[in-house]
């Protein structure tokens, strides 16, 4: 009860502070939201718009009532610390109080969890740009809504706080999201995505190999009405980081930063952790660490890059549960079962929720081809018996499963444990 009460008023004070900060510096926002893909958008936005302008963006994923506060206050979390919270109130205070060479840019990652919580925020943040990357089928946090089509009208809200002569940009591939653009013409929208029919778009997707078919990264083509330009991601693979490169390249050409620059800006870009990077793993094997969390769209889109590859080895899987699903939880795993293909030569389910996952759809594989482990520890050790040179391995789950520790089990070298998510002191310790 306490705890709560003191969690309650340090948010309070934040936002109180969060809000005198935007009214003295008059920042301008960029506010991305979405249910698949917004901190890989995110990241790839402040690397463009950085090129050429003074900006901050959300560290990891800090999208909520104490996140979006902190991230505009430049604060870390305080944890569990009393301490460090009120510390951080009187940081926020002095930054109200004196000068500072603050941002003339915001990248602002803005989540939610239940019911209210995208009007709350936008009561205090208007936004001169809104990005929406992606409105999944059964979304992650759906759990508190009574069904998806009320959690996408909780996100689209962001849209609602656009200041006047706004831009919202939108994934020209997502049906649901295009559904709330017709019902709001009279808001300027661009859109990227893989087909003509957006304002600028992908082609020619190729991923790129080392030596042995080791994948090293993605190349392809981003295309508007004037304009071609070759983009170059190393470190990572996926159709998700293309639809962040596309967004990042639209917010800069809203911005006067032409393709060309925006191309050059991302080419030195370091992948996100936990995204689809790729990693070294033991006996000259790559891992996709999709580790940070999961949901069926997401987990679509990972298995579709992994399906691509061209490699000589075994195509390994490592599935554990998709959580704050709610009512939704049985429905979604065994929507996996349906994208399971017979490419894959060993799927490693973690968690009892996992299990539905093979339920009644297996995708060819045989009994002998699945296991089932209690945790992350317990498949990376069933890993290590299993993984030869020229194997990939994908692993995705969401947050609580903690698969970064079976990661972490199989890196070939232990020190780029640090790439991985969840490496502050606070997460190892639980």
């Amino acid at each position: 009860m306490l705890k709560n009460i003191f969690k309650k008023g340090i948010t309070f004070i934040l936002e109180w502070e969060a809000r005198l900060v935007l009214k003295k510096y008059k920042p301008s926002i960029i506010a991305i939201t979405g249910s698949v893909g917004k901190t890989s958008t995110k990241d790839a936005i402040y690397e463009v718009i950085r090129s050429k302008y003074h900006a901050r963006k959300s560290e990891k994923s800090y999208n909520n009532e104490l996140g979006v506060p902190l991230t505009i206050l430049n604060l870390e979390t305080g944890w569990n610390s009393p301490l460090i919270w009120i510390k951080n109130c009187f940081k926020g205070l002095l930054l109200i109080i004196l000068k500072n060479h603050y941002p003339a840019w915001l990248v602002l990652e803005v989540g939610v969890d239940r019911p209210g919580d995208m009007k709350r925020i936008t009561r205090w943040l208007s936004p001169s740009i809104v990005v929406i990357t992606r409105f999944a089928e059964i979304p992650p946090h759906v759990e508190f809504f009574d069904n998806p089509e009320h959690l996408y009208d909780e996100k689209w809200h962001l849209s609602n706080s656009l200041k006047k002569g706004g831009t919202l940009i939108v994934n020209n591939d997502d049906k649901i999201l295009l559904s709330y653009t017709e019902k709001h013409r009279e808001i300027k929208t661009l859109s990227y995505g893989l087909s003509s029919g957006a304002s600028l778009h992908a082609t020619d997707l190729h991923i790129t190999y080392a030596s042995g078919h080791i994948p090293k990264g993605i190349t392809f083509k981003a295309i508007n009405n004037k304009n071609e330009v070759p983009i170059n991601l190393s470190g990572t693979i996926g159709y998700g980081h293309v639809y962040a490169v596309l967004a990042a390249l639209l917010v800069g050409n809203e911005l006067d930063i032409n393709l060309v620059a925006g191309a050059e800006a991302l080419s030195t870009m370091e992948p996100t952790p936990g995204r689809m990077k790729l990693l070294l793993g033991i006996n000259e094997s790559v891992i996709i660490d999709d580790s940070y969390n999961a949901s069926p769209d997401a987990l679509s889109l990972a298995l579709d890059s992994l399906y691509d590859l061209e490699i000589t080895g075994k195509k390994i899987v490592v599935l554990g549960d998709m959580l704050e699903l709610g009512k939704f939880a049985h429905e979604a795993h065994t929507q996996v079962g349906e994208l399971l293909s017979k490419q894959i030569s060993a799927l490693v389910l973690v968690g009892p929720r996992a299990r539905f996952i093979v339920e009644e759809k297996k995708g060819g594989l045989r009994d002998s081809q699945i296991v089932f482990c209690e945790n992350a520890e317990e498949a990376g050790e069933y890993l290590k018996k299993k993984i030869k040179a020229g194997d990939a391995i994908l692993v995705k789950g969401s947050q609580r499963v903690r698969l970064e520790k079976t990661i972490k089990e199989i890196l070939q070298n232990p020190d780029d444990a640090q790439y991985l998510v969840r490496q502050d002191k606070e997460w190892k310790n639980r």
